[in-house]
């Protein structure tokens, strides 16, 4: 069963605060936890019913607790519960200048809905990109409602919070770095490469002054046909997700 003080630390874990104190996260149903354990993230404790332990095969030496349907939803975050909660720990990243050079990476300037963030790292995933780069004003990665929208996708992408301008700055003439806005380059019919950073701006306000002044190559995702009365700009994931896919297009 859980106890009065688990259940306790479990809801704390929604606040950023004791998230970043403990060094733990949550995540929740049966795809996220088992990809998160075989990506090799530390699980510290699992709770689940007992019909979901024996229907499922636990990669990791974790203490597990069996605990009833009605006191899974009064720890879960989610308004249907999965049958199953775990608790991880953070992982610690370096940042790999080198790698940062040589591979495709993003950068994510001020991106501050949850469920963005972790559609951007599932796209990510999806499209090879190991390495997402956030200012510090990005919503946090271990949110629950980021780590659902990952669907495991965060134990394959590492996730890291710098001064975004500073970074830049360090990457500026070694590696293109991309931006996009409605004054750029058509991306269709632009020179990508296979390695550099590729900035996405904020929800409302694109990318930030400090940093458009530091990106090396303008983008444009054109609406069609040209010249149509359209929406004023995409959703960032979606923006994300199109020119991640542009870029790998070009390397087949």
């Amino acid at each position: 069963m859980i106890s009065k003080a688990l259940l306790k630390n479990i809801k704390t874990l929604e606040l950023k605060k004791f998230r970043k104190e403990s060094g733990l996260f949550v995540a929740e149903g049966s795809k996220t936890v088992i990809d998160l354990m075989n990506a090799g993230m530390k699980a510290e404790k699992l709770i689940a019913t007992e019909e979901w332990i024996s229907s499922h095969r636990i990669t990791q030496n974790v203490e597990i607790i069996t605990a009833s349907e009605e006191e899974i939803k009064r720890a879960s975050f989610l308004r249907t519960p999965q049958g199953v909660i775990c608790i991880f720990r953070q992982p610690v990243f370096e940042i790999d200048m080198t790698a940062a050079q040589s591979n495709l990476s993003l950068a994510l300037d001020n991106v501050q809905d949850p469920g963005n963030l972790g559609t951007i790292i599932r796209i990510a995933d999806w499209f090879g990109i190991e390495d997402i780069y956030c200012s510090i004003g990005c919503a946090d990665a271990y949110s629950p409602k980021t780590i659902q929208a990952t669907m495991g996708a965060i134990g394959r992408v590492r996730v890291h919070y710098v001064n975004l301008e500073e970074f830049i700055s360090s990457l500026k003439g070694k590696i293109p770095v991309y931006g996009t806005f409605l004054d750029g380059d058509d991306i269709y019919s632009t020179t990508l490469t296979p390695n550099g950073l590729i900035v996405m701006g904020n929800e409302g306000n694109g990318i930030s002054d400090g940093c458009a002044s530091l990106i090396t190559e303008r983008l444009l995702i054109p609406n069609f046909p040209t010249g149509r009365k359209t929406s004023e700009s995409l959703n960032v994931s979606t923006a994300t997700a199109i020119v991640c896919s542009e870029f790998r297009r070009r390397m087949k």
